[in-house]
């Protein structure tokens, strides 16, 4: 069973131990080894991830499942294995909606139903907050946009954003009314 968890910067770690693990994998087709190092650095550094939350207000969630029957020595709790993560932020811009800006799972778990969860527990956070539409962007060849369709998500728009060091996002906008 998927659980899921709020993250804060006690959580960067874990953040980044599962993008530098996915990225690589979820990009290798579609981006150059250079431009994913890049953005690996300007998103994921601890700078970048500490004032993501701590001044951008984006909140992240991690999603876990239990090793059973594993105990911790010290805890005696179950421990935890970190699958997966998102950040979102609610009512972007005062529109309303809700942005999801990141959501990777570890591709050994891609398949799990992780990302699903994910999702649906965005869009009960952002129905309790009053926001009636999540928005993502997704580079236009990777395969999540069968996903994010699969979901109910609809392309409404591209994108070509500069990021710096001669590269680009070359992105989906998509939408889905909640």
């Amino acid at each position: 069973m998927i659980h899921i968890r709020n993250a804060g910067t006690d959580d960067i770690p874990i953040i980044r131990e599962i993008a530098y693990k996915a990225w690589p994998v979820a990009f290798r087709e579609i981006l150059v080894p250079q431009q994913i190092d890049y953005m690996l650095e300007m998103m994921y550094s601890i700078s970048s991830l500490t004032e993501q939350i701590n001044i951008k207000g984006h909140m992240f969630l991690l999603s876990f499942l239990y090793n059973l029957p594993i105990l911790n020595k010290v805890s005696g709790q179950r421990e935890r294995k970190y699958i997966g993560y998102s950040s979102y932020e609610l009512n972007i811009a005062g529109t309303g909606k809700t942005k999801i800006h990141k959501i990777y799972i570890l591709p050994k778990y891609q398949g799990s139903g992780s990302g699903k969860v994910i999702i649906k527990e965005i869009e009960k956070i952002s129905i309790c907050n009053n926001c009636g539409v999540l928005t993502l962007n997704v580079n236009r060849n990777n395969r999540a946009v069968g996903f994010y369709k699969n979901l109910g998500f609809k392309i409404i728009g591209e994108e070509n954003i500069d990021i710096g060091n001669g590269f680009f996002m070359e992105d989906y906008v998509m939408e889905k009314v909640l």
